[in-house]
């Protein structure tokens, strides 16, 4: 009988490893199962997430555990194994209530890497926005788009002005819930860039990464001066995901249904619409979602300088001020 396939192939066998791991455990053997022997909570470029079971240990809470996907060319498991790295020394030195808690950083004999983190029984927004769609359902209530700004917008906070860390790849699928959005964390910062004391990306060489549906203006241009407010157009951009079920910019793709599928995608138009903010049918949606609305288009202003920072944010939401009240001076900065 043949052994279980691994999509990583990291683990030859499908035995646990144990493996040593710096954190919170104080480097204490962690016993790491093979892929097979978990449950696949979802995927990412490079990378792949399980359910790791700890019930064994007295009743310890489950972790989520990322993996290399070392089916990728070797160049590029050296690049996904770097982000793991830093991801994971990122992670140490982060504690929020919104963003995603470190959990292990375990090395397998055989060099793998695999990162250990906080589970709750989260799903990610994007599958949730999946969700809701296939069901034939219209945007999310309004009051938990309200939910997923205020507590995103405060990991954003904490991020960039005690960190002084951009996330850089803000987006739904990088934002986990749980339940009925009693929990809303941000989770994958491993290819988070440092900021100066301007909110300036500090190194000029440093590459933004993002993903491209979400990048602004300044990040599709070679010479763009990268700041918090890249981040801060994605968010809003996540909102705007939330309101349409939709994923910005590809809406010219048709829908699954068509015939002729392969010819309804404009690639020029789709470059020609990246950085600008999407349409939205604010007027279908009702009044109980103004604010959302509202938020949804200072962020996504095409001008950095025009965008809220994550802290104005988060004292607007907080304080339940109307957004278009706001002081104009509170929106824009110099």
């Amino acid at each position: 009988m043949a052994s279980p396939a691994t999509d990583e192939g990291t683990f030859k066998t499908p035995k646990s490893v144990r493996v040593r791991s710096f954190g919170s455990n104080g480097g204490t053997p962690v016993t790491i199962p093979s892929s097979p022997f978990m449950k696949k909570l979802g995927c990412g470029t490079g990378v792949s997430v399980y359910l790791m079971d700890r019930r064994g240990k007295l009743n310890a809470s489950p972790w989520a555990v990322k993996k290399i996907n070392s089916k990728c060319a070797v160049k590029q498991l050296e690049v996904y194994q770097k982000r793991l790295n830093e991801e994971a020394k990122l992670l140490q030195g982060i504690s929020h209530p919104n963003i995603v808690g470190f959990r292990a950083f375990a090395t397998a004999k055989d060099g793998s890497k695999c990162l250990a983190m906080e589970y709750g029984g989260e799903q990610s927004l994007n599958d949730l926005i999946e969700k809701r769609r296939e069901e034939g359902l219209k945007a999310f209530p309004a009051a938990n788009i309200e939910k997923v700004a205020l507590d995103v917008s405060r990991g954003l906070q904490y991020l960039h002005n005690e960190k002084k860390l951009l996330h850089g790849d803000m987006k739904s699928c990088n934002i986990v819930i749980k339940g009925d959005f009693e929990t809303v964390k941000i989770c994958d910062v491993g290819v988070s860039l440092l900021l100066d004391e301007n909110m300036r990306v500090s190194d000029p060489k440093a590459d933004y990464i993002g993903t491209e549906p979400w990048k602004p203006k300044e990040a599709l241009d070679e010479e763009g001066d990268i700041t918090d407010k890249a981040d801060i157009f994605a968010f809003g951009l996540t909102l705007w995901e939330m309101m349409t079920l939709a994923m910005p910019h590809l809406e010219m793709l048709g829908d699954d249904d068509d015939e002729d599928e392969g010819e309804t995608f404009d690639e020029e138009a789709y470059y020609e619409r990246l950085g600008t903010r999407p349409a939205l049918d604010a007027e279908t949606l009702g009044s109980s979602y103004r604010k959302m609305v509202e938020l949804f288009y200072l962020c996504t202003e095409e001008d950095p300088r025009k965008r809220p920072s994550a802290s104005q944010i988060v004292k607007a939401l907080e304080s339940n001020a109307p957004l278009d009240k706001m002081p104009k001076e509170v929106i824009i900065i110099d």
